[in-house]
């Protein structure tokens, strides 16, 4: 395992790894040990008792933050439709059009963070699967970048739309702000998503479903957090 460094360690120093934090002290105290010179990222990581073998224990989706993600993302807009092409560019998508982005992307062009497509297209970037799979760029009905509805989509992702999905472990991390966000803006944002997972429960997992939960910046120590004070206000 690779030697941390200094600051890693005072960070760490901080934090008592035993106890599970409220939320609004476990937010203060990843704010108060971020590490990092710029303006680093608050993720959340749940340890659940799922097995992404299992179909309907593979969860994945997408949820709009109250308080969006503090970073401007670049959507690429992919569909045949000249209407739809419009309605794209209206709901101010960065690139709008169909087959000349998928050669670009062959010629090696990443220049976005996201893909959104209507179905007419998936046939062309399926495709395309083993240059944006691992990327983890391919468009997914289950977060809502395949869709007829494109101002819907576009709108929803510049306004702070996070994607989720369960590891090859069984787990789920999601990013959920800025360390420079105020700090009960970090929680709202991290209990959203705390919600949103706890009601997605598979009726086919045994015993306990949430094992943990902690929040994280940047390059910096977790600190776990009580999940039944996440709601007390």
């Amino acid at each position: 395992m690779a030697k941390r460094g200094k600051k890693y360690q005072e960070a760490l120093n901080k934090i008592d790894r035993l106890k599970k934090y409220e939320l609004s002290e476990a937010v203060e105290l990843a704010k108060a040990t971020s590490i990092t010179k710029f303006d680093g990222t608050v993720e959340l990581a749940f340890k659940m008792n799922l097995d992404p073998r299992k179909a309907e224990q593979n969860l994945r989706g997408a949820i709009v933050l109250p308080y969006g993600t503090g970073k401007t993302r670049s959507v690429l807009v992919l569909t045949k439709s000249p209407d739809k092409q419009k309605e794209a560019t209206a709901a101010g998508a960065d690139f709008v059009g169909d087959t000349e982005y998928l050669e670009k992307i062959k010629a090696g062009w990443f220049g976005f963070d996201i893909i959104v497509a209507t179905p007419d297209m998936m046939g062309e970037l399926g495709r395309l699967g083993k240059i944006l799979g691992p990327k983890g760029l391919m468009p997914n009905a289950k977060t809502g970048t395949v869709t007829m509805d494109l101002t819907k989509a576009v709108s929803e992702i510049k306004a702070g739309k996070v994607e989720y999905r369960v590891d090859k472990t069984g787990n789920i991390q999601c990013l959920v702000g800025k360390v420079s966000f105020d700090s009960q803006k970090l929680v709202e944002n991290i209990r959203t998503v705390y919600n949103v997972i706890v009601k997605l429960k598979p009726s086919t997992v045994k015993g306990v479903y949430m094992k943990s939960m902690a929040i994280s910046t940047t390059m910096g120590p977790g600190i776990k957090v009580d999940q039944d004070q996440v709601n007390a206000k």
